[in-house]
């Protein structure tokens, strides 16, 4: 029945009795709350101390005793207790921070209404809100047989947001900032006052976090149809990138040697191609694209130490010239595979009466006391050998497969740079981690249709809700098992014998 004029109705009257129980019960719950935090106070301090004159003022005197009796050093009378918190060092108590709050929310565990959950724990916990830093107490409480709320983007035992994780470790490990620098933006943007041992914690929780998805990305690499390969010195041995269709593994602090790279591209079970520099840890795979880009490079290299030089010359721009007729038949898409295989016959002749004045005669030898024509003597050589080895047309007969490498030289000029200005890891731990944070987010980067800090938010979000990561699911689809063993301490490891 609808209530008459200026009298509610019965549903209305009903909804408001909803209400009025959801309150009543959040208003249970703060006195369950309050009650136990009484408790605890009581026990901390049973009786006042009658003896001693008490109020406000003296009170804080007998505080500021208390502090200098610890410290040692003498107080400043007449400054407020606000100003002496935030003078004080240390670990700020947890309950000083839900004091400080600026929001409280309810977590409440799936499935479950608040009256049949009772409070368990406060965490308070620093989120980016607008755009601001914000510090907010989430209240989780536990369901009628201990299930216990779980808060969303937030990583287990951490102050901060997965969001504030994800910033700092692509400031640090992708863009190459110092701590300093990224405290400093951190505050300068959010007003987030982040000390450089927290952001160090925080990058070691992401990377313990993401352990799992760089061994599923290792595992991807190992079965992908082309890698691009290229490393360089590092503060620590070495670091090596592996590009692919699939995933990006970057790993400092490796050898560079071929017992790393058996550990992420074996040649008896690698079916891709490879396509790298003609370094000697590279050869031996069964399908390989050597970098037009080197030779060319060591072609230009010799004309212009020697201008004057007529062999130079000619050998550099028949070099250039083979180099665009394979690039045009590589673009070109009327060619099937036996049109693809006849054009790489001709290059291959191309490149044999290119080589023909050094290579073909026996007598030909470098001139002595001339280290640029020994030089160059060895490049025509290699072009030659790599020819005969079909190692320098696998861009033609496979048009998805580059004829340089230059995306994964491209991949480390970051890492050449902090090592020419000290910004690397001085640590084999350290190392570990930057391995783990840049091969997971280079990777987010290949797959995200966008890479900005929401798209991997979101990302990472149905990670946890599915208890499967991206990489993993490729890993499934790929009919792959787990690892035995890590591949991250064979890479790197910790300790070595």
């Amino acid at each position: 029945m609808d209530g008459t004029a200026g009298q509610p109705s019965y549903s209305d009257l009903a909804a408001l009795v909803a209400q009025l129980q959801v309150e009543l019960a959040a208003l249970r719950a703060e006195n369950q709350q309050l009650k136990k935090r009484i408790a605890e106070l009581e026990k901390k301090n049973p009786t006042q101390r009658l003896d001693k004159s008490y109020s406000v003022k003296a009170d804080e005197k007998r505080r500021k005793e208390a502090e200098t009796k610890k410290s040692g050093k003498p107080t400043t009378h007449g400054s407020s207790g606000d100003q002496q918190a935030s003078d004080r060092r240390g670990r700020v108590p947890n309950q000083g921070k839900i004091d400080k709050a600026d929001h409280h929310e309810l977590v409440l565990p799936d499935g479950f209404e608040l009256p049949q959950c009772h409070p368990s724990i406060e965490r308070p916990v620093w989120r980016i809100r607008d755009g601001k830093a914000t510090l907010v107490v989430y209240e989780i409480w536990r369901g009628p047989n201990g299930e216990e709320g779980q808060i969303d983007g937030v990583l287990p035992r951490s102050e901060f947001g997965f969001e504030i994780h994800v910033t700092v470790a692509f400031m640090v490990s992708m863009i190459g900032l110092s701590m300093d620098k990224v405290c400093t933006l951190l505050r300068f943007f959010w007003e987030l006052e982040l000390s450089k041992s927290q952001a160090d914690a925080l990058l070691n929780q992401l990377s313990r976090q993401w352990e799992h998805e760089f061994e599923s990305l290792c595992q991807l690499l190992a079965v992908s149809a082309v890698v691009h390969a290229d490393e360089t010195s590092w503060s620590l041995n070495s670091v090596w990138a592996f590009l692919s269709e699939k995933a990006r593994v970057l790993v400092f602090g490796c050898r560079k040697d071929g017992d790393t790279l058996a550990q992420l591209l074996p040649k008896d079970s690698f079916a891709g191609i490879l396509v790298s520099d003609d370094a000697a840890v590279y050869q031996g795979f069964t399908k390989a694209q050597k970098c037009w880009a080197h030779l060319i490079r060591k072609a230009v290299r010799f004309t212009l130490l020697q201008p004057d030089n007529a062999e130079y010359k000619s050998f550099l721009e028949g070099l250039l010239a083979v180099f665009a007729k394979a690039k045009r038949a590589a673009a070109d898409q009327r060619l099937k595979e036996a049109g693809r295989a006849a054009r790489v016959a001709e290059l291959f002749d191309d490149v044999c009466e290119l080589s023909f004045a050094r290579c073909g005669n026996e007598n030909r030898q470098p001139k002595p006391d001339d280290e640029t024509d020994r030089e160059y003597h060895n490049l025509v050589h290699e072009v030659s050998r790599l020819s005969c080895e079909e190692e320098l047309f696998t861009f033609v007969l496979h048009p998805e497969v580059d004829a340089t490498n230059n995306e994964a030289e491209r991949s480390l000029r970051g890492a050449a740079q902090d090592r020419q200005t000290g910004r690397t890891s001085k640590t084999l731990r350290g190392a570990q981690r930057r391995t783990i944070l840049m091969s997971v987010l280079e990777s987010l980067k290949l797959h995200l249709a966008e890479f900005t800090l929401e798209s991997v938010l979101s990302e990472v979000q149905t990670w946890w809700h599915h208890s499967e990561s991206l990489f993993d699911r490729l890993v499934t689809e790929c009919g792959l098992d787990p690892p035995a063993e890590s591949t991250l301490n064979k890479l790197v490891p910790l300790k070595t014998a």
